[in-house]
């Protein structure tokens, strides 16, 4: 008989929160496979797990999966987990998960933590769904359509790193106007947490208001949008018209006029597209 997948989340800062059963599948299991086996392992000796830890990153997922796999086939029982959360979502994972199910052998969840229901939970939105968009690109044009597909009629759950935090801050505001109201999670579930509900406008000041706010990990959820109308304008479409015939920072100008936006930010977005 094959063994089986355990994929299972582990805190995401604050370690009272591993939940009794995935503490009973990692101190049962024959070996973990782990993002970082630093971070599980101060995990796992915090309530005197001695499992043997195995490297699976996004370097060395698919080769490393070859061998968990082969393990498996042998009766051998895996716990998959990341540095913290659930496994596979906006971390390494899923090609593990997938490769099992290819080769029969039985996968099994032990839900816990995750940074995006726990943003989402605390933001109180009032939604029956909401689209999870994780890492936004870190620059350019793809990360100009990413910025483009997040409009909708729901909220909007991004993550983000702490140095790219005040960027992706000023993007939604010229993506979104100041008027959308915001949740920015910062250091969930430890010791300095953040909770802030605000106006986009107002997060770019919150950001910069104390220093130590640029530091640790972020969860953005946006509040939901309107369904789009036929007389919704929108200032990527007005641009990318507008460069057809002007230079950008013309664009840009006749671009404020029509949305109601900032120029310089219409005209930074102008010079984006013409890369």
């Amino acid at each position: 008989m094959t063994g089986t997948l355990y994929v299972v989340a582990t805190p995401i800062g604050n370690l009272s929160d591993a939940s009794a059963r995935s503490r009973e599948v990692l101190a049962s299991v024959d070996l973990v496979a782990c993002e970082d086996t630093r971070t599980t392992r101060t995990l796992l000796s915090h309530y005197g797990i001695t499992t043997r830890t195995v490297a699976l990153h996004e370097h060395n997922e698919h080769a490393e999966s070859d061998k968990l796999i082969k393990l498996l086939r042998e009766g051998k029982s895996v716990a998959l987990v990341s540095d913290a959360g659930t496994p596979a979502l906006s971390d390494p994972g899923a090609w593990l998960v997938a490769q099992a199910h290819k080769a029969g052998i039985r996968v099994s969840p032990v839900p816990g933590p995750s940074a995006a229901a726990a943003a989402f939970s605390a933001a109180g939105f009032p939604s029956a769904r909401f689209l999870f968009a994780g890492f936004l690109p870190a620059q350019g044009a793809p990360r100009r359509k990413a910025l483009e597909s997040l409009e909708a009629a729901w909220p909007v759950i991004l993550y983000e790193a702490p140095h790219r935090i005040a960027q992706t801050l000023q993007d939604l505001v010229e993506r979104f106007g100041p008027e959308r109201e915001i949740v920015i999670g910062r250091e969930l579930t430890k010791k300095f947490e953040e909770l802030a509900r605000l106006p986009l406008g107002a997060a770019p000041d919150w950001l910069a208001e104390r220093r130590e706010r640029q530091q640790g990990e972020f969860v953005l959820v946006l509040a939901p949008g309107g369904e789009r109308t036929e007389d919704s304008v929108d200032a990527d479409r007005v641009l990318a018209v507008l460069l057809e015939s002007l230079s950008p920072s013309e664009a840009a100008k006749v671009a404020a006029k029509i949305t109601g936006l900032p120029k310089n930010a219409l005209y930074r977005k102008a010079v984006e597209r013409t890369k």
